[in-house]
Order: structure tokens, then sequence, then C-alpha cells
């Protein structure tokens, strides 16, 4: 609990990521980021369908772990490969930090968060303009990985098919999160209440824990979530590129 934390900002290539942890760790972390982008990228150069494809694709046997794992989880959500990239990066690099021995790590990468923590955090949902704001997750430490993930269609640079101003995903798994948040916003095309409850029923699955949508002023929410408070994040430190 007495360890001392820091946050790194880290920009590699598209990758424009927020490290929370101890200061030994993030070089370490660094490394395996641009390890990870370069095996992302060497793989589309071998089959661009993993960048250009928005439905799940089938791949060779031998393709990197980080490859195989983004096309599995996209597979479940019914999205392309590249819905799991940002969640995926943010997974692999915290497993390999807790694998060197951190105990406290937070990645936002671009808003696609993994995190393994020794003491409470709040992780805050940025909406943008919507008229829903200033909430977040009240986050108890646990003994896995735990992935908050959000897709919009307001906000941000990030593919999305529809208009909620946020659709976030809890789960285990940053893979999971990530590929399943951007199916949920991509089937909120109104933000009309019954559209949103419809879409949340019908994403939920073992893979994820549980489901929020803010569309303007209207939201939802589905299965085991964290507890929702109402925080007043700072803008600058949300992590885009």
């Amino acid at each position: 609990m007495g360890t001392e934390l820091t946050r790194h900002a880290i920009h590699v290539g598209e990758t424009h990521a927020t490290l929370i942890t101890s200061a030994p760790f993030v070089e370490r972390a660094e490394e395996v980021i641009r390890t990870v982008r370069k095996e992302i990228s060497d793989a589309i150069a071998e089959d661009p369908r993993l960048l250009t494809s928005r439905e799940p694709i089938r791949v060779q046997d031998n393709v990197p772990p980080i490859i195989r794992r983004m096309v599995q989880a996209a597979s479940l959500f019914g999205v392309g490969p590249m819905a799991a990239v940002a969640g995926g990066i943010a997974q692999v690099t915290v497993e390999v930090l807790i694998q060197a021995g951190a105990t406290h790590v937070i990645l936002d990468n671009g808003g696609d968060i993994v995190l393994r923590i020794d003491r409470p955090v709040v992780v805050g949902v940025f909406t943008g303009g919507a008229a829903v704001r200033d909430i977040g997750f009240r986050i108890t430490p646990r003994a896995t990985t735990f992935s908050v993930c959000t897709s919009s269609g307001t906000v941000g640079h990030s593919l999305s098919f529809g208009r909620a101003d946020a659709a976030t995903v809890t789960a285990a798994d940053g893979f999971c999160a990530d590929a399943a948040a951007t199916a949920l916003g991509n089937r909120i095309k109104t933000g009309e209440t019954a559209e949103i409850e419809k879409a949340i029923d019908g994403m939920l699955s073992h893979e994820t824990e549980g489901m929020l949508v803010v569309a303007g002023d209207r939201l939802g929410m589905g299965g085991s979530l964290p507890e929702l408070i109402r925080t007043h994040g700072a803008v600058e430190a949300i992590s885009y590129g």
C-alpha cells in the first residue's frame, strides 16, 4: 500500500497512453508497447484484412499471440480485429508488468483502460458534451486484471457506426472489453431509451461484466458494474492522440 506511484505519458506511434505505476516499471511498459505495436504492424503488412475488416476474420495459426487474441475477442462480438487493438495492447502490457512484480498498474490507452490495483481508484467516463456527464466508477482491488473500455460516436477518433456519447464495457480482459464496447456503440443509432436497453441486453455475455451507455440525456446500465459515482474528471488527464 505504501508504494510510491508515478504518472507517465507514453507516445509510441498512434498509441497515446497514460501509465500509473511504480517508476521502475515505466521503461518496461514502453518496451512492451513498442514490441507489440511492431508485431501488429508486421502482421497487417502480411494480412491487410487485420486493419480493414469491420467483421470477424480467420487467421493463420502462426500469428503473434496479440493478433490471435484480438481476432478471438473481435469474433465474439461480431467486429473487426482492430476493435480490440487498444484494449489488447493495454492488457498485454499490464500482464507483463504484473509478471515483473508490479502490484498497482493502470494503463489508459486512449480511453481503453486495464488495471490491476492494490488500492481503490476512481475511473472517470468521459461523455463529451452529453447532458449526462461527470460520472465514473469507484473500483476496489481484486486479484486479477480488470478492464474499462469506452467507445464513442461523438468523442475522439475511434471508429464507431453509432451515436453514443459513451458506450462503456467492463470485463476481466481488455481485448474483450474493447471489442464489446465497439460493438455496443455500433448498436446505438438513435439514443432512445428502448434502443439502449435492447443493445445492452443483447450484448451481455460471459466475457463481459457490465455495460453503460450515455446518449445525450439518457443513461442505461446493465450487468454487474462497479459503483457509479459523481466525479469531476480533469479533461487534461484524458489519454488521446
